[in-house]
């Protein structure tokens, strides 16, 4: 800096506030998170169906029994999440939830159906289901 420079005054503020307190951001409740937990996990489990179809590393087992009792018990805890009564938001959410758990139930069930070369479709799509509803399920419970 030259000799002579002359620095500028800065004047103190009447009210200094930080960058949070202007957006009026708010905690997450336990709740909230950890229904932000089953999320991903329905995300991470949707992504380990889509790999296993990639893969071709899953075969249908001797006896289909398993995939319609699998089929039936998501149909079933779909149909009980959609029953639950809950506020209008937390309505979005359940449908959300409810839906998608039938909707992979159903696929589900027709997995032992088709022939062993849709087996691996199927299943892909049954976890791109539960990728979107981890997905949309995400991001309604950071809404709320």
């Amino acid at each position: 800096m030259a000799a002579g420079a002359s620095f500028p005054v800065l004047m103190p503020s009447g009210s200094v506030g930080d960058n949070a307190s202007s957006r009026n951001f708010e905690m997450q409740t336990p709740a909230s998170l950890f229904r932000l937990l089953n999320e991903f996990i329905m995300l991470l489990l949707g992504a380990l169906l889509i790999l296993l179809a990639a893969s071709h590393r899953i075969g249908l087992p001797s006896r289909p029994a398993l995939w319609y009792a699998l089929g039936a018990a998501l149909i079933f805890w779909g149909l009980r999440t959609g029953m639950r009564p809950a506020s209008k938001t937390a309505h979005e959410h359940a449908a959300i939830r409810g839906g998608s758990l039938i909707l992979v139930g159903l696929i589900m069930l027709g997995v032992p159906l088709v022939s062993l070369r849709y087996e691996a479709l199927l299943l892909a799509l049954a976890g791109g289901v539960l990728v979107l509803r981890g997905l949309l399920g995400s991001v309604l419970v950071v809404r709320a």
